[in-house]
């Protein structure tokens, strides 16, 4: 359960190597889907229309992978070339993401008669694909990780990273200006620093303190999924359901902490990038932060790739700091975000066969040293110095860790919360008709 990943990431955070994490057979796991650009090569693809077939090679054994993750397509190349090198076998990576909904778009998939034999999952997707799942119980990999996605009693998704999500910060502009990360843990403390940094914008060579986006149609997923799930977790400890089982009790929140999460809301709203935060894409966020134009970030570790190829990105260092919207939270969130899973009616045993392949040593060293992910194997050898890997192992070996609850809220609840989000940064919205829409959406998506 949900404890066991956290002593095993305690574990890994030993060497402060991310090596390892646990397994939570809980009948929901959580999620995070970043559609974002996508970056296509000759064998992906974004049009669910695609008749592209899964025997390119003409072997027996070929099979398609769908890939929600744009900013490791090239890398999950990489692994697919590794495994015809190793096993003669083809796999062809088809990522989805930029302007699709990456959801959305495997359900196009499947309304083609175009399914991929894997293809990633979040928790509260697993409605969506009853019946339509293989069950990956007794699996060889599931003896090496305890992060596995059991829904019902029923193994249907395979992790392939841990991931965490808080304000990622930008370590040399916070130094310049005097700023110790470990002290913004209180409103209080956030607005003093926020306000000093605005200060010396000239000073720094910044555009904004922060690097948010609210726009909702491509961006959604970021603030109504990873910002909406600080309301629900930060602070919390590793176990505790309170917000999340409050959420799904029919769209119940607790207006007091929505508020005090809304003022904090507020203040990134008033010092970001305007050019960014109302109708700005995640290439651009991700971009100006990586080229040192915004102090903080509201993403997660996933995005260590882009930075790490981003031609002026200068090597500062970077770690997380928490939405501290109410005195003391000193948390950032962390878990198993999505899955793979195997298409019931696919190429069922070579899947399978790739997904053994993917939990061992040649795709691990692939998957933790060049798409800097955190593996979930607990015999993994390979660590990753890729940004953040070292803050996030300082929290979990503090025992600061939150766990993922937002995506067990009901699915397609975040399309409706960005949109209030958006609202909000558009000056539509004040803190407490925040709040009030905000209760109104959840409660009336909840009694659909």
């Amino acid at each position: 359960m949900k404890k066991k990943l956290m002593s095993v990431l305690l574990a890994g955070t030993m060497v402060l190597s991310l090596v390892a994490c646990g397994k939570t057979t809980a009948d929901t796991t959580t999620s995070d889907s970043t559609d974002a650009t996508a970056t296509q090569t000759d064998a992906t693809q974004t049009d669910a229309d695609a008749t592209q077939s899964a025997d390119a090679s003409g072997s027996k054994d070929a099979i398609r992978l769908v890939n929600g993750k744009p900013e490791i397509n090239a890398q999950l190349n990489t692994l697919a070339a590794k495994y015809k090198e190793e096993t003669g076998n083809e796999v062809v990576i088809e990522t989805i993401g930029g302007d699709q909904k990456a959801s959305d778009a495997l359900k196009g998939y499947y309304q083609a008669g175009n399914m991929p034999d894997i293809f990633f999952v979040e928790s509260n997707d697993i409605p969506d694909w009853e019946g339509k799942l293989v069950d990956l119980a007794g699996e060889q990999w599931t003896e090496d990780t305890d992060s596995e996605l059991v829904v019902n009693g029923v193994t249907v998704g395979f992790p392939y990273s841990v991931e965490a999500t808080a304000l990622g910060y930008n370590k040399e502009l916070l130094d310049k200006a005097g700023i110790d990360p470990s002290t913004l843990t209180s409103p209080a403390a956030w607005k003093e620093a926020v306000e000093k940094l605005d200060s010396m914008k000239d000073e720094l060579g910044i555009t904004a303190v922060f690097g948010w986006c609210t726009e909702p149609s491509n961006l959604g997923w970021s603030s109504g999924t990873h910002v909406f799930g600080q309301y629900l977790d930060a602070g919390l400890a590793y176990d505790d359901t309170k917000y999340i089982d409050l959420l799904n009790d029919g769209g119940q929140i607790d207006e007091n902490r929505m508020k005090a999460f809304a003022e904090f809301i507020d203040m990134m709203n008033q010092y970001s990038d305007p050019d960014l935060v109302i109708d700005g894409n995640y290439d651009s966020q991700v971009a100006g932060f990586a080229e040192g134009k915004y102090v903080f970030v509201t993403q997660g570790n996933w995005i260590a790739p882009n930075i790490l190829a981003n031609d002026n990105y200068s090597g500062f260092e970077m770690g997380f700091a928490p939405y501290a919207f109410e005195d003391g939270i000193d948390t950032i969130i962390g878990g198993v975000p999505n899955f793979w899973a195997v298409y019931a009616d696919g190429n069922v045993e070579a899947a399978k066969a790739f997904l053994q392949w993917c939990s061992e040593d040649s795709a691990q060293q692939i998957l933790v040293e060049e798409a800097a992910l955190i593996s979930p194997y607990t015999d993994c050898k390979y660590t990753s110095d890729a940004p953040f890997a070292a803050s996030i192992a300082q929290y979990i070996s503090a025992g600061k860790l939150s766990y993922w609850h937002t995506m067990e809220k009901k699915s397609g609840l975040e399309d409706k919360t960005s949109v209030v989000f958006n609202q909000f940064a558009q000056g539509a919205l004040d803190v407490d008709s925040f709040v009030s829409t905000m209760g109104q959406v959840i409660s009336s998506y909840y009694a659909k």
